[in-house]
């Protein structure tokens, strides 16, 4: 089994679902976002995704967008992000990691380069928001086949017709955007996120986490109530924009993710 199968497994057998967390590689700069990174699962992160730095975060709310250029303006790049994994998988071979993002720095890096590089450092899964199953030869294919999972987005105008094709060849597991509009919007209702979670399982058997707009404990025990999986990304990057420095933002984004966890670790007792 791949590590996200793994540990997706592992925690339906615990009966509860996996808090998701997101952090952008390099932000505030390298050595905080990498203490940041070697934090979260102590910190209670089960899945970690690692957003990579690209100029033009078009999918992506405010607090996004300025962690981006935050990381950018502090020197990083994709070589640097593979080398935040390498360092990761130092001390942690368990948890599983999947990097975020666009499409145009790995075009720009090469895309044999990049999986094989991906691969050797320990990266899981790739989400790539503007690649759809039509460009799947571009990096789908090749990432698979190298044992890395593709894990695909489904919003809520994803419809029956388009889902199919959507999931076809999806690995790891199904991310479900819960409102229309990019990263930081709204939260979806609980209603909304039921008859989605429904209304996906019947067209997939992989696990299913849901995202956008999840800030707090209480709105991420609701949804681990409800999917396989709890996203949370913009709030534990605005922990970073609101600190006064490296170290109250590394202790700031780990103290949100205990929260997190405990209201996601205790959503279903």
């Amino acid at each position: 089994m791949s590590r996200l199968e793994q540990r997706f497994a592992d925690l339906k057998a615990e009966g509860r679902a996996a808090l998701v967390t997101f952090v952008t590689a390099g932000d505030p700069g390298y050595d905080a976002s990498l203490q940041i990174l070697k934090g979260l699962p102590a910190a209670g992160a089960d899945v970690i995704e690692l957003g990579m730095p690209f100029t033009d975060p078009m999918a992506d709310g405010v607090a996004i967008q300025l962690a981006t250029l935050r990381a950018l303006e502090a020197g990083q790049t994709l070589a640097k992000t593979l080398q935040m994994v390498r360092e990761f998988r130092v001390g942690n071979q368990a948890t599983p990691i999947v990097l975020m993002g666009y499409y145009n720095p790995i075009h720009r890096f090469g895309v044999e380069k990049f999986v094989a590089e991906a691969k050797e450092a320990g990266v899981d899964g790739l989400i790539i928001v503007d690649l759809p199953p039509e460009h799947d030869a571009e990096l789908a294919t090749p990432a698979q086949a190298a044992g890395i999972d593709f894990i695909r987005l489904t919003t809520p105008t994803t419809d029956d017709a388009r889902l199919p094709r959507v999931l076809e060849r999806s690995s790891g597991f199904v991310y479900y955007v819960s409102v229309a509009g990019v990263t930081g919007a709204g939260s979806a209702t609980t209603e909304h996120v039921t008859e989605a979670i429904t209304r996906l399982r019947r067209h997939t058997d992989l696990p299913i986490s849901v995202g956008f707009g999840i800030r707090t404990p209480e709105q991420a025990a609701a949804i681990a109530r409800l999917a396989d999986g709890v996203v949370v990304g913009s709030a534990l990057v605005d922990k970073i924009a609101q600190a006064k420095d490296a170290d109250q933002a590394v202790s700031d984004v780990l103290s949100l993710c205990s929260a997190l966890a405990e209201g996601v670790r205790g959503a279903r007792s």
